[in-house]
């Protein structure tokens, strides 16, 4: 069994499984918009999709607030062929869950970061994932992924229960 503390959300941590989206990334320069009302900061996060026939899907989840400590992971999954970009609209805190891996996760790759309502995430083609889990409060999300309806979208991997865990962040 592996149990995961959830650590803070730092783009250099989570660089190996995607980026971080957010206006408060000291790493890439803002430069003015809008006539100097606005900072821009471009290319927070790199976007792909490796199928010809998938298009952009622009869809939003509303996710209820876990509530039950320390969570049993019961699966992971991931989109082969497309990064997925998760954005908060009403956030304070949410927790990713992420891991690499090829046909399956590796759990020992498995990293769980506790983001803040400032800051999106996306996981890059083929990085599993835990669907989003919202903390203290229903968090809706803009979620944007290339989709084409083929079984190819969405894999999902069951974890064995009391393989992977994470505690109460």
């Amino acid at each position: 069994m592996r149990s995961l503390t959830a650590e803070a959300l730092r783009a250099e941590a989570y660089q190996p499984y995607g980026d971080v989206v957010s206006a408060d990334r000291a790493d890439v320069a803002a430069k003015p918009a809008n006539q100097g009302t606005a900072a821009r900061r471009d290319h927070l996060a790199g976007v792909a999709s490796l199928r010809a026939a998938a298009t952009l899907n622009v869809c939003s989840f509303r996710c209820a607030p876990r509530t039950v400590w320390p969570l049993d992971v019961a699966l992971l999954e991931k989109h082969p062929l497309s990064t997925q970009v998760f954005i908060p609209m009403n956030a304070r805190r949410y927790l990713v869950l992420v891991a690499l891996g090829d046909e399956a996760p590796d759990l020992a790759t498995a990293r769980a970061f506790i983001a803040t309502g400032t800051q999106g995430v996306s996981y890059r083609p083929g990085v599993w994932h835990h669907p989003m889990i919202a903390l203290d409060d229903a968090i809706d999300f803009t979620c944007l992924v290339w989709e084409d309806g083929t079984a190819g979208d969405c894999v999902v991997a069951p974890l064995a229960a009391g393989e992977l865990s994470v505690g109460e962040p």
